[in-house]
């Protein structure tokens, strides 16, 4: 007959297994943030190494009323900057012919079919492609550590057979959106970046055959408009 555990043996038992729950838990936390750091790390370096960037993009803006979304294709050309003032053009060619350019802190979006140009600050809603294009590639790990909490998501390959490690941020304070998302490939370089709103529409952007360090000038970011085109401040 099997003795029934007397409650101190019961108590103990009880404290071993809560000792080894908690031993295991801990060090799959520690191992989880050193994860975390060593990806931060690489794109620290990628970050502080990359003088300009040239690459086919692509864009796509799902909305969560109607569960739908609309697709974008171009390229797109960078080189930091400080705050709202890094330079990023954007020449979309499908659905249609579009161009953002944003320099100085301010943005153009020319519309050639319409005749028009838009512009207003860097910081505009409808600067969204430089907004989320910041989240991966102008961001420092002290900005990080300080706005958000950082997940580790795992380990997935991208069409195209990228390999990346993907995390998710989620804002500490106050935001206008719900939380990012980053896939960063072995370099260091967030390939592709997420950015999920309140109402849960997000907009995802994709960098593909990226060339680094790219001969460029800050002229390329510069439309030259005619005059006989509209702008409209906005």
């Amino acid at each position: 007959m099997i003795k029934k555990l007397c409650a101190p043996g019961l108590a103990a038992l009880l404290v071993i297994s809560a000792l080894a729950f908690n031993s295991s838990t801990n060090t799959a936390s520690a191992q989880g943030a050193g994860l975390v750091a060593s990806i931060i790390n690489r794109m620290e370096r990628n970050r502080t190494s990359l003088r300009s960037l040239r690459a086919n993009i692509t864009m796509e803006k799902w909305n969560s009323q109607i569960r739908d979304k609309d697709d974008s294709k171009g390229m797109v050309i960078y080189m930091p900057g400080s705050g709202q003032n890094s330079y990023v053009r954007v020449d979309w060619q499908y659905p249609q012919k579009e161009v953002l350019a944003v320099a100085d802190g301010k943005y153009t979006l020319y519309r050639p079919r319409l005749g028009m140009a838009y512009e207003g600050s860097a910081n505009s809603n409808r600067n969204k492609v430089s907004g989320v294009l910041g989240f991966g590639l102008n961001i420092s790990r002290q900005q990080l550590a300080s706005k958000f909490e950082t997940q580790y998501v795992g380990e997935e390959t991208l069409w195209g057979d990228v390999r990346t490690s993907h995390l998710k941020l989620v804002p500490k304070g106050g935001a206008g959106y719900r939380h990012a998302e980053i896939w960063v490939d072995s370099d260091g370089m967030p390939v592709q970046t997420k950015v999920v709103e309140k109402n849960d529409d997000a907009t995802t952007i994709r960098l593909m055959d990226v060339e680094r360090n790219a001969r460029l000038s800050s002229d390329e970011f510069r439309l030259q408009l005619d005059s006989n085109v509209k702008r409209v401040r906005s």
